[in-house]
């Protein structure tokens, strides 16, 4: 966990459902900025553990407890965070009797930091509003590192009104936390990332496996290169661990995986043309075939080698 200082902002109650390795530390900022945080997770005992972990270090007297089902844990919250793995583990502890709306008070906002489709943002913001409530799509960039550090992007869709009722509490673990637009937008710009990251990972491995053919220094050529109209995140953060055949941090190849296909989909459905990334999608299917499949995205490169 960080030692990042919080700006000061009137505690509120929350809750958040899903404690994976993104969930957890988030769940963790909003307690250590002093909110009273109530979290659920599939499996209790890591709920359990959360709450151990979180009220030893703080000392604060704000509250933190664990629920059984996602409805008693958005009871009496003002907002709910939610991030989860898929559309399908979304419905699940939003929708039906045990799930967040069940439990959730006339105005309270549902943020879902899930990076999902599309079309269950607009359905789960049409229930929402049906329901005298909020939902506000806002998948997340920077990985697990960044949950760590309170240093997420966040791109959100939705009310405005809902977002701005959000956004100081959500700041505990976000550098960014941006409005894009309607019901939809932050997973639709959600996708933008992750073409843009698979297109950068398959030119940088690329670049690498050609420069050790060629019998270059290929950290020497990295840190030259790196000056120059070349730099990226991936060539500063992850160009050295490739040339190490590291890939044991980051973002899953499966997780990438999962996202390379919402963003196949959606193209389906409005007619991008995304040639580059399907044929790396198909890429990362090569490596889950080599035994990859939690490997980090920038073992791209294994198949080059």
């Amino acid at each position: 966990m960080s030692n990042r200082i919080y700006d000061p902002i009137t505690p509120r109650q929350v809750a958040f459902l899903g404690l994976g390795v993104m969930g957890y530390p988030m769940a963790g900022h909003l307690a250590r900025a002093g909110h009273q945080v109530t979290v659920y997770n599939r499996t209790e005992a890591k709920s359990v553990a959360w709450c151990e972990e979180y009220t030893r270090p703080t000392g604060q007297t704000s509250m933190l407890n664990h629920a059984q089902t996602p409805r008693l844990a958005a009871q009496n919250s003002d907002i709910i965070f939610c991030c989860v793995g898929n559309d399908d583990d979304l419905r699940s502890v939003v929708l039906g009797p045990d799930g967040a709306f069940s439990g959730m008070k006339p105005g309270a906002v549902l943020v879902d930091h899930t990076t999902a489709s599309a079309n269950i943002a607009r359905e789960l913001h049409a229930q929402a509003g049906a329901l005298q409530l909020h939902f506000v799509d806002a998948p997340v960039s920077g990985g697990q590192a960044g949950a760590q550090n309170g240093a997420l992007t966040v791109m959100c869709g939705g009310d405005r009104e809902a977002f701005d009722k959000v956004h100081a509490v959500a700041m505990a673990f976000s550098k960014a936390f941006t409005y894009l637009g309607a019901s939809g937008s932050g997973q639709l710009a959600k996708m933008v990332n992750q073409i843009c990251i698979a297109g950068l990972v398959q030119g940088l491995a690329e670049a690498i496996a050609f420069g050790d053919k060629a019998g270059l220094d290929m950290n020497l050529v990295l840190d030259v290169i790196g000056k120059g109209a070349a730099q990226s995140w991936q060539l500063d953060n992850r160009g050295k661990t490739m040339v190490a055949d590291q890939f044991d941090f980051g973002f899953a190849v499966d997780w990438m995986r999962k996202d390379l296909g919402l963003v196949l989909d959606e193209a389906r459905r409005n007619g991008a043309r995304l040639p580059v990334a399907a044929l790396v999608d198909q890429f990362y299917a090569d490596v889950q075939q080599m035994g990859g499949r939690r490997w980090d995205t920038s073992s791209l490169i294994k198949r080059l080698k």
